[in-house]
Order: structure tokens, then C-alpha cells, then sequence
């Protein structure tokens, strides 16, 4: 049974596999085996249960002619302490192999290792990109209806793109201009949020070339379901080729914070003040 298993069934069914290939990232096979182990675990901890339930009906339900209660057992001290026992030991096991994963993921490379640097942006309802060391940007709207194709579906040309070349050390710096939203990458198999205010970051090695479906995964307002990205892993080639058609098209320099709309809000203070909290 083991052995007719499928790519698919022995990956848990996650996206971002394929036969034959690398993992998406540097990252995505120690997400797929803690996915994975988890699962086998709670499959055992299920079939046992299941087991010992369906047993103790058969075993023990009433007979014909029976009459009155069962004989009535209370604080069977060896079942309590196993049943106290096993899940702490579950419990805690989970947490230390998530711990250990978690730390793994969120390290984040050392300054001089860092290849590409982007800072993405969130605003309702679409990303902006600055790709950092070539100082260029490209900014983004939100996912428009195709009018021509079927219905629902979008204009793929019009979606924001974000371009990484395959084997460098990306280093991805999360930023909000509004309200809270979440950098999902499906195929990565991992997500985090962005905070007004607060900067996160996701160091990673893309490994595989191809075109990967993106999203904010907080809901963030009315056109949600419309904040919609792709990223595309390329050769360096092609990416330098990206980057120069940035550079001619005029796109040089950095989309900053003076198009945040929450510093604008009552209650955001000077423009001077603000300056005087970033520095701090």
C-alpha cells in the first residue's frame, strides 16, 4: 500500500510539487514534513480511538433480558494518569517540532548574504514592489474582470507580478499602507501578515522556476477577493532583463511612505512627529 503511494498522497496533498523537481523553496519540504508527520501522528492517535469507542459499544452494550445499570467504575487511577500522560506528550511534541521548523524558516540570512532585496507593500486592494538594491519599483492595481473570458475570470497581464531569479537569497521586507493584510504565496506554502506600522521580513531561496499564484489571505475590505498577485522565479538573466525594462520605462528610485493613507488619519500626528518616531 505504501509503495503505490502518489507524489501527491506522500506530500500531503499540498501544492507546489512536482515529480521529478525541487521544492518551490528552500523552505518547502521541512513545511510539507511537518504537515506531513502531523498527520500520521493524529491518524494513529484517531485509528486507536475509533478502535477502543467502536469496541467498548460492542463490547459492552446491553443485552437482551439485561436490566438496571452496569456495574459502575470510578477513578481508575492507571487509565487517568494515561490519559493525562499521552496527550502532554502529544502536545508537547508538536510544539517542539514546530518550535524547530518555525526557527529554521524565520532566520533570517545576514546582510552580506542577502541577494534580492524587495520591499513589498500592501494597500487596499493591490501590491506595490521596490525591489531595493536596483532601486527600481512596480507599482500594482487590483485584479480586473475579464470581460471577454469566462465569467469570473481575470486579466492575468493586468495582475501585479514580482520577479525573484532562481538560487539567490531573496529577502522579502512586508509593509502595509492601510489596514492589515497577508502575503500568501500558495505554492511556498506560507503566509504572513503585514501590520501598519510594523515591519516583517521572509528570507527564503526560490528553487524552481515557474509562475506562482499569490493573495492576501487577512480579509482586508470590499475587494479582498481582488488583491491578487503572481511571482515569477526566473533565471538571473531574465531577471536583470526585468529589472533594465524597469529602468526604461522610468521606474527608478523607491515608492515611500507618503502614499500611506493611515498617516493622514486624525490622531497620526505631525509629519515632523512622525519622522521623530520612525527615528526612535
Amino acid at each position: 500500500m505504501l509503495a503505490g503511494c502518489t507524489q501527491a498522497q506522500l506530500n500531503g496533498f499540498l501544492p507546489g510539487f512536482v515529480e521529478g523537481e525541487a521544492p518551490v523553496t528552500n523552505h518547502t519540504d521541512t513545511v510539507r514534513g511537518l504537515w506531513v508527520t502531523s498527520w500520521v501522528v493524529l491518524l494513529i492517535v484517531g485509528v486507536i480511538t475509533w478502535g477502543l469507542t467502536i469496541w467498548a459499544v460492542i463490547a459492552y452494550r446491553r443485552r437482551k433480558g439485561q436490566t438496571g445499570l452496569p456495574v459502575q467504575l470510578r477513578y481508575n487511577m492507571p487509565i487517568e494518569v494515561f490519559y493525562t500522560i499521552v496527550p502532554l506528550i502529544l502536545v508537547l511534541g508538536f510544539f517542539a517540532f514546530t518550535a524547530r521548523d518555525q526557527e529554521q524558516i524565520e532566520q533570517r540570512f545576514a546582510a552580506d548574504d542577502v541577494d534580492v532585496q524587495v520591499e513589498v507593500i500592501a494597500k487596499q486592494w493591490a501590491w506595490d514592489f521596490n525591489y531595493v538594491k536596483e532601486d527600481v519599483y512596480s507599482p500594482g492595481i487590483q485584479g480586473q474582470l475579464d470581460e471577454e473570458g469566462p465569467k469570473g475570470s481575470l486579466v492575468q497581464s493586468e495582475l501585479p507580478t514580482l520577479y525573484l531569479p532562481v538560487g539567490a537569497n531573496v529577502e522579502i521586507e512586508l509593509e502595509s499602507r492601510d489596514v492589515i493584510h497577508s502575503f500568501w504565496v500558495v505554492d511556498f506554502l506560507y503566509k504572513k501578515d503585514m501590520y501598519p506600522g510594523k515591519t516583517n521580513y521572509m528570507s527564503f531561496v526560490p528553487e524552481r522556476e515557474g509562475t506562482y499564484a499569490g493573495k492576501c489571505a487577512e480579509l482586508c475590505g470590499e475587494y479582498h477577493s481582488l488583491m491578487l498577485f503572481n511571482v515569477k522565479v526566473v533565471s538571473q538573466a531574465e531577471y536583470d532583463d526585468y529589472i533594465q525594462s524597469l529602468r526604461d520605462a522610468g521606474q527608478e528610485g523607491q515608492l515611500s511612505s507618503e502614499y500611506d493613507r493611515n498617516q493622514n488619519l486624525p490622531g497620526a500626528g505631525a509629519p515632523e512627529l512622525k519622522e521623530e518616531r520612525e527615528a526612535e
